[in-house]
């Protein structure tokens, strides 16, 4: 009796976020009437699953190009749509393992004087995360022997994640929020996807499903790291990812400082008894009204963005007016800081990424990586239907996150070889094998969770532009989630042979895909795991 009871939590556990999703259209025909009387939309999911393609951006790019000016010219049309930040190449340093990003963040911990902002899905609950809590405590405590100190501390996680089980990343930073509650400040996001019935039956882990917060920006002062990173040990031992630090950029690290705090904004709250509440004003995520949600807190975020656009436009127009001036530090480089919240309304990373793709001509070379390889529909199609040669990275299913996992999760790899087996049937389907080539990524004992891409440009031999951030390029990073990315768009020569070496390191450590790869006995996708994916791929 043992073995079907087994099999029968193992089906319901698989078929979760679809039955959910199920559940949710059914009964959102039937609230929605009752939602416009009451005010409360019950069971409302905003991201469904019909891919609704957003109008392409607008570019003025040039043919031709030589030179700085000629290389921003061509991608600067992004600064018609969000912040453009001018900064000298040579303040932006690539970080290549998990221990540089972590003994980054902990020595500029130590020597904050004015504000540490972190954003990130979620904190560990391992020694490693809580030696990052003591160097923010010895922080506080040195800026505490000032009379007046001026250290603030701010943390923005999602409030599913980082609640899930009893000691979590609320335990892991309740004793800095009792001991310094003036310079404390700590910001649960919670989609507003999850609400009523949803909420109360869709058990703890697989309510991530529906929407998270996954920003992660690590800022210290005027410096920043932008990653795809977590907060959490393996992110700082053996999970492979991407880093990019910005020193001493005060305007972009103001800008995703004041996006950070517009986000907590619209978050729950942590207090010392480890109660949440919203700020007041604000609406509730999960018991106000949907819509009102979402469109206070679409107002909120993009006040920031719109700022920081016009404010950038002017200085520009300002400084190209202006005599010419021989600075020492040449501002060579530029950061276009990319955002999607489509639950809110607000998807400028989605167009612009795209806008990105299909401008990609013949004479460009594209290296995209995921470690959830899971494209939307239009970027795969624009993937297919490109001039570029693509190199898509993606994990080997043994340095999947979700390899070895316990239960219906560790069939999670074996759904994204099915992913990319069917992706890679439609490359060879079109004739595009030439063109569009698949990576897998292999490392024994390590995971592997890089995500952006190089964009190799007329021939050269260097990249002059790279996305990094938290997107994913899949379902999830576009429609349900709260992402960031910048997009770096430099003429700076050791900038761009660290983006080169950062590239040719993550790929060296990858084998080509070919046909005979999926024929491999470790590549073997179970009947039921092929049955689910459908269903359920658009909630990983």
């Amino acid at each position: 009796m043992a073995a079907p009871m087994k099999w029968k939590r193992l089906v319901f556990s698989a078929y979760t976020p679809a039955l959910s999703w199920v559940f949710t259209r059914l009964t959102d025909r039937f609230f929605r009437t009752h939602d416009r009387r009451r005010g409360s939309a019950v069971l409302l999911l905003a991201p469904l699953l019909a891919e609704a393609d957003s109008a392409p951006l607008a570019s003025s790019r040039p043919p031709g190009f030589t030179g700085v000016e000629g290389l921003l010219s061509r991608f600067h049309w992004m600064a018609n749509h969000v912040p453009a930040f001018r900064v000298p190449g040579g303040h932006i340093h690539i970080l290549h393992s998990p221990d540089e990003f972590y003994q980054a963040m902990k020595a500029r911990i130590k020597t904050a004087k004015s504000r540490v902002v972190m954003a990130s899905l979620y904190l560990g609950t391992g020694p490693l995360e809580q030696d990052l809590v003591d160097c923010m405590e010895e922080a506080l405590e040195r800026s505490q022997e000032d009379h007046a100190p001026d250290l603030k501390v701010s943390f923005l996680l999602d409030y599913t994640r980082g609640s899930r089980g009893k000691h979590n990343s609320r335990t892991m930073l309740l004793p800095l929020l009792q001991r310094f509650p003036k310079q404390m400040r700590v910001s649960l996001y919670h989609t507003p996807d999850l609400r009523g019935l949803l909420r109360l039956l869709v058990p703890e882990r697989f309510n991530e499903t529906i929407g998270v917060q996954h920003i992660k920006a690590y800022l210290f002062d005027n410096s920043l790291i932008i990653s795809g990173a977590n907060l959490s040990d393996s992110y700082f031992t053996n999970r492979q990812d991407r880093y990019v630090l910005l020193e001493d950029c005060g305007e972009v690290a103001d800008f995703f400082a004041e996006l950070v705090g517009a986000v907590g904004d619209v978050s729950l709250q942590l207090q010392p008894d480890d109660s949440v509440h919203m700020m007041e004003g604000m609406v509730h995520p999960y018991k106000g009204n949907r819509a009102d949600f979402s469109a206070s807190a679409q107002k909120r975020i993009m006040e920031v963005v719109n700022t920081a656009r016009v404010r950038q436009s002017m200085l520009e127009t300002e400084c190209s007016e202006g005599p010419d001036s021989d600075e020492m530090v040449p501002n060579d480089t530029w950061i276009f800081p990319l955002v999607q919240m489509k639950p809110l309304g607000i998807y400028l990373d989605e167009q612009i990424t795209k806008q990105l793709l299909i401008e990609a001509g013949g004479d460009s070379i594209v290296y995209l990586t995921s470690g959830y390889f899971n494209l939307t529909r239009t970027y795969m199609q624009i993937v297919l239907g490109a001039a570029a040669d693509y190199r898509i990275l993606m994990a080997s299913p043994e340095v999947n996150g979700f390899f070895g996992a316990k239960g219906v999760a560790g069939a999670i790899p074996e759904a994204y070889v099915h992913l990319a087996r069917q992706f890679y049937n439609k490359v060879c389907q079109l004739g595009q094998q030439s063109r569009v080539h698949l990576h897998e990524y292999h490392r024994p004992d390590w995971t592997f969770h890089a995500k952006g891409l190089w964009y190799y440009v007329g021939g050269r031999d260097r990249p002059c532009l790279t996305l990094i951030g938290s997107p994913n390029f899949g379902y999830r990073s576009v429609h349900r989630d709260l992402e960031a990315q910048i997009a770096i768009v430099t003429e700076n020569e050791e900038l761009q042979m660290q983006l080169q070496q950062e590239q040719e390191v993550l790929y060296q450590s990858s084998t080509q895909v070919s046909n005979s790869t999926f024929n491999q006995p470790d590549r073997h996708v179970k009947l039921w795991v092929k049955l689910v994916t459908p269903l359920i791929k658009n909630f990983f």
